[in-house]
């Protein structure tokens, strides 16, 4: 692995890059997960030239521009940067949660970046039949993480996250879950700069999607979802988006974090998501 940083405007942007030369590179797109959350994953590649990268603000790409907010167009702006650092596109990419969302961005303003996009899992609520439900829970956890801190939001995050289905009444009938339950802290530190729970993230699901440029697109975009997250909040965001754009989505091992590592802190199939992933690439 080879590390690397390329200056834009406003970011030192930090990249990595793995495997052999030549071929056509597979870029690696989290968030608010950066370049590590993908190594297992790419630790089954071994003979694909992998790109991983820390998106804008988080992990090493340190930012100089005084703001924090994580805006899917900013941000593929800076991936089509990156693609012309490597040599030119277009590139295969590998896109989960908020990156897939950053992906669907990229290839609306650079279709002739991307050869073949998967994007697993995108978390927008504007696709959903039941957006304007899905909204108010979303401002429901947003809220808790403001009033009561990291572990309150957490476990309110979760909770809104896993919830299978539709939010209905029987939804927000709910009491707040305990952050104890999930094993997280109850105290307040203080903090509310959290680049998933804080106002950082809400450009990601409230993205709303060009549909007509995606079809439109030279771009393979296929939308993927994990045989675990059943009718969970990001499965529900993926069916819904992939109905819209004629398709039905591909199927991978795992739930919303199935490319990790099996034996990580939140255990995935790395294994077998890179034999999937390999198939649908093909």
């Amino acid at each position: 692995m080879t590390t690397h940083t390329l200056s834009l405007p406003g970011v030192e942007l930090v990249y990595d890059v793995l495997g052999p030369a030549g071929g056509r590179p597979l870029v690696m797109i989290g968030q608010p997960m950066t370049a590590e959350g993908f190594h297992s994953l790419a630790s089954h590649l071994p003979d694909l030239r992998v790109v991983l990268y820390d998106p804008r603000g988080l992990g090493r790409s340190v930012r100089s521009d005084g703001d924090d907010t994580s805006v899917p167009e900013v941000q593929a702006e800076d991936l089509h940067a990156l693609v012309a650092e490597l040599g030119g596109g277009p590139v295969d990419v590998f896109a989960s949660s908020g990156g897939a969302v950053t992906a669907l961005a990229w290839v609306t303003a650079h279709p002739d970046d991307v050869a073949t996009l998967v994007a697993h899992e995108p978390p927008i609520i504007g696709v959903l039949p039941d957006a304007e439900a899905a909204e108010r829970g979303f401002d429901g956890w947003r809220r808790i993480y403001a009033e009561r801190g990291w572990g309150a939001g957490m476990a309110a995050f979760i909770a809104y996250t896993s919830w299978s289905g539709e939010y209905t009444d029987d939804w927000f009938a709910q009491p707040d879950p305990d952050p104890a339950m999930f094993g997280m802290p109850t105290e307040d530190d203080g903090s509310r700069d959290d680049p998933l729970l804080s106002d950082r993230a809400v450009a990601v699901v409230r993205y709303r999607p060009d549909l007509e440029a995606l079809r439109a697109a030279p771009t393979r975009v296929l939308l993927a979802v994990g045989e675990e997250t059943g009718d969970a909040f990001t499965a529900r965001t993926t069916r819904a988006l992939a109905e819209q754009l004629g398709q039905e989505p591909v199927v991978f091992p795992g739930g919303h974090g199935g490319f990790g590592d099996e034996n990580g802190p939140w255990p995935g199939q790395a294994k077998a998501f890179a034999v999937r992933l390999r198939e649908v690439l093909a």
